[in-house]
């Protein structure tokens, strides 16, 4: 699973509950998920001699090759372009080759130089690695948020086409915003984007404090099918608000009328303007996303697709990190995100068994999640199956490893219609759906279902659960933590025979379940209300009518 990164980057429900009903009463065929099986592939592919699996290694042409076996030996079809096991994605890295020049200038002779990490982080953000910028206008745009769902617009009908927009970071407080849980808006590359759709050339975001130099200039990585802009900005809190006075602006009542929503109207920096300077070298890096197919027999073209990340982050943290010698300098990536790789194999097997269904499953492994859900990203720029007609995601990042459990965590509950079928097949045995827990992680924006709900698709991620059959969250909270604390992104994430999979076959036979009965109904289930994806699905209706 990708760690977050807090910064600018470019990078009818009668009928359903009846359908579900009948699935629940009469469950399908198959579902004979298998913990020795699911063990044996994490050991393999978690095994130091696939380096930790980092794209553009040795490491990822063995993942891709074990990958490929096992969907040939299944007798599955591949899946990607062109009839292809592989899709390509290539990755533009960008890297600074000199430090950036900026100034500001304001009325009255005001303005000067802006320091680097001391008051600005400047990076280009177009594609060619250079930015050239003399004399842009500034306007402030609050949080930088437009969301109709919340009736939340910082934008109103201010023109930022050709301009800077300068924004705070986050999302503002209270329930409107999910409460202790972020949204979408919450993400700074989620702003960018929103800026560039209106015309901006670049995006400033205000900071209590800055990077040093050395992450400053840390090579970073496009997101593919991102916005191509002049350049983005940590600016410092303190320097931002000389540029707001000498405009005559005071930033800390602007910031409160921000927090406020309702009147507040995006605010020229009248007679502020910025010019800038920037060169980064731009390298590409190929990797490959493996898919493979079940075609449906009555509607092929309408698809359910299952997708994990198969990378982790090599050796050494894929250089982040010093070792000592003598340590461990592989970072095997069993949990995160063997396990998924794996179950995906586990989930095609039992799909393929059980024979075919009315729509196609597709079991697609992403690449480069770990960098920043890039291999879903460039997927959903470049899909090979329209995301119109894709029914639904079905993320499988970090399958639970546990003995068996009461509850069913998921990513992004209360998003969408998923959550409540999953909640009923869960309380057929039993179980009951429930949220993560962890609201300071931003969990559903993290892993490679959220590039298909920023395209609309309805997305399900399931998590570990603690509530244990036996022992409830007594025993179970304390046991997660200690794994979460001592694995997650450690070198001791690595396959060992005590491993628990009795957990991971629950999650595995519940999305089955749950995957069947999607794939031999016409239903295209939906966003809930308050969320900001539906917005988004509904612009596509016409294609699935």
């Amino acid at each position: 699973m990708f760690r977050r990164v807090c910064s600018v980057c470019s990078v009818c429900s009668v009928c359903a509950v009846a359908l579900l009903a009948v699935a629940v009463a009469a469950p399908v065929a198959a579902q004979n998920f298998s913990a020795a099986r699911l063990s044996e592939g994490v050991r393999i592919i978690a095994d130091d001699s696939f380096e930790g699996r980092y794209p553009g290694t040795p490491g990822e042409r063995l993942t891709l090759a074990w990958l490929q076996a096992q969907y040939e030996r299944l007798g599955l079809e591949p899946g990607g372009p062109d009839g292809q096991w592989l899709q390509p994605v290539d990755l533009r890295r960008y890297t600074p080759v000199r430090d950036f020049s900026a100034t500001w200038a304001g009325p009255g002779g005001t303005g000067g130089a802006l320091v680097k990490s001391e008051s600005l982080n400047l990076r280009s953000a177009a594609n060619d690695g250079r930015a050239e910028i003399t004399g842009a206008e500034l306007v402030f745009a609050g949080y930088g948020i437009v969301a109709s769902e919340r009736g939340w617009d910082d934008y109103k009908d201010v023109d930022v086409r050709g301009k800077i927009v300068v924004v705070l970071p986050g999302e503002p407080d209270g329930a409107l915003f999910n409460g202790e849980y972020p949204t979408l808006y919450d993400a700074g590359w989620w702003k960018v984007r929103e800026a560039a759709a209106r015309g901006a050339i670049g995006v400033i975001m205000l900071q209590p404090q800055l990077a040093e130099a050395r992450f400053a200039d840390a090579q970073r990585t496009f997101q593919p099918g991102g916005p191509d802009l002049e350049l983005t900005a940590n600016l410092h809190r303190e320097a931002a608000a000389s540029l707001f006075a000498a405009a005559g602006l005071d930033l800390e009542v602007l910031t409160a009328a921000a927090a406020g929503g309702g009147d507040f109207r995006a605010t020229p920096l009248t007679g502020v303007t910025l010019s800038a300077s920037a060169e980064e070298a731009v390298n590409v890096l190929r990797t490959y996303n493996l898919l493979a197919r079940i075609p449906g027999t009555q509607r092929p073209d309408e698809t359910i697709i299952f997708s994990a990340h198969w990378d982790h982050v090599g050796i050494d943290n894929h250089g982040r990190q010093t070792v000592p010698e003598g340590e461990d300098r592989i970072w095997n990536g069993a949990w995160d995100n063997a396990t998924g790789t794996v179950g995906l194999v586990e989930m095609a097997r039992e799909l393929k068994a059980a024979g075919p269904a009315e729509r196609s499953f597709i079991f697609a492994h992403m690449a480069a999640e770990e960098m920043g859900l890039l291999g879903a990203w460039a997927y959903v720029a470049d899909p090979v199956y329209p995301v119109e007609t894709t029914v639904a995601d079905l993320n499988i990042d970090m399958l639970p490893l546990s003995p068996p459990t009461r509850d069913l965590p998921i990513f992004g509950f209360g998003q969408n219609e998923l959550e409540d079928d999953l909640a009923r097949l869960a309380e057929a045995e039993g179980r009951y759906v429930t949220d993560d827990g962890q609201p300071e992680e931003g969990f559903f924006y993290r892993s490679d279902h959220l590039p298909f709900a920023v395209a609309g698709v309805p997305t399900l991620m399931p998590w570990h659960g603690t509530d244990l059959d036996e022992g409830g969250k007594v025993v179970g909270e304390p046991a997660y933590r200690v794994m979460w604390e001592e694995r997650y992104h450690q070198a001791a994430d690595e396959w060992s025979e005590d491993l628990d999979f009795s957990s991971a076959v629950e999650t595995l036979t519940l999305m089955y379940r749950l995957a069947r009965d999607l794939a031999n109904s016409d239903r295209w289930p939906g966003w809930k209300p308050n969320s900001e994806f539906g917005a988004i699905r509904a612009r596509t209706t016409s294609a699935r009518q």
